[in-house]
């Protein structure tokens, strides 16, 4: 029996480009690996980082940030917001002592479905042999079966 590690990824995506970018992956029938979890953002400017540090605090072990290529954006120039914020947490994530390959920004327009899941696969790749996050020793928050309590009637 192989245990070969499997990456949790969580995908921050723009309501306007690259989800839809996904979903013409998907209507498609081009194939990327089942290890993302697409979040639909209204916009890539609407990420806020403590999204990013939430989703690797609960046990995902890389972050994608997609968004409107920049000067296309739906909101004007919040995909701008978008870049400045993401190298803001590569620096952040390296204070930490987190690889700051964790986390990817790819501007992807509604059409690309093709290159949105070759990025995907070649993220998924990368995190793969980056190997699981161990944020600093600590295990991921696992959620806890709830206990029973009696009550006296």
């Amino acid at each position: 029996m192989t245990n070969t590690f499997e990456p949790v990824i969580i995908g921050f995506t723009c309501n306007w480009c690259s989800y839809r970018a996904a979903d013409l992956a998907g209507t498609a029938r081009v194939k990327y690996p089942p290890n993302i979890r697409l979040i639909r953002l209204m916009c890539s400017g609407r990420l806020d980082p403590t999204f990013v540090f939430k989703a690797l605090s609960s046990g995902a072990d890389g972050v994608l940030i997609t968004g409107c290529h920049p000067g296309e954006c739906h909101y004007l120039e919040q995909n701008y917001k978008a870049l400045r914020r993401y190298l803001m947490l590569r620096r952040v994530l390296v204070q930490m002592g987190i690889e700051p390959e964790r986390i990817r920004l790819v501007w992807a327009s509604a059409a690309e479905g093709v290159k949105l899941a070759q990025e995907i696969a070649s993220f998924t790749e990368e995190i793969r042999a980056l190997g699981p996050l161990n944020w600093n020793g600590i295990e991921p928050a696992v959620a806890q079966p709830e206990k029973e309590v009696a009550y006296e009637t």
